[in-house]
């Protein structure tokens, strides 16, 4: 039975592999996001200033941004990672998904996860693990890891 944990944080999302409930992880893939490294300024450094007001009274105004550009692009790469995991289950290359990621990120994975990968999902923890190693990631795992919810 393969067990997958996947750790990701706003940039960068680490894929590793199980083929047993108490062996070490085996990292296979990771996703990068260098987007989730920008400061707003940078996002936004295209965006015009301000604009006069017509009538000549006042100063203007600042333009409005309708999101968050940090949160766009933390959107944006939920919506990726998930569909990675997506395309996985769909070519059976997991039996069991071990999600560990950053809380504002693990909010957006859950989100955007459909039901049929949701049922796969044997354990979640809202932590900031991206940068560990393998053996420092799997410390903070069961010892011997949940079986099928």
């Amino acid at each position: 039975m393969t067990t997958w944990v996947v750790v990701a944080d706003h940039t960068r999302a680490r894929f590793f592999q199980t083929e047993s409930s108490s062996s070490p992880l085996e990292e296979f893939d990771t996703l990068v996001h260098e987007e989730g490294r920008m400061h707003d300024r940078e996002m936004t450094s295209d965006l015009p200033g301000k604009i006069k007001n017509p009538g000549g009274l006042g100063g203007g105004h600042a333009f409005e941004q309708e999101t968050d550009p940090k949160k766009h692009e933390a959107e944006l790469f939920a919506t990726q990672i998930v569909h990675y995991i997506e395309h996985a289950h769909n070519t059976n290359r997991f039996d069991r998904l071990i999600v560990i990621a950053d809380p504002s990120v693990l909010g957006l994975i859950r989100q955007h996860t459909p039901n049929h990968v949701k049922t796969h999902i044997c354990l979640e923890l809202d932590k900031n693990l991206a940068n560990l190693s393998p053996a420092d990631i799997r410390s903070h795992l069961p010892a011997i890891l949940p079986q099928q919810p």
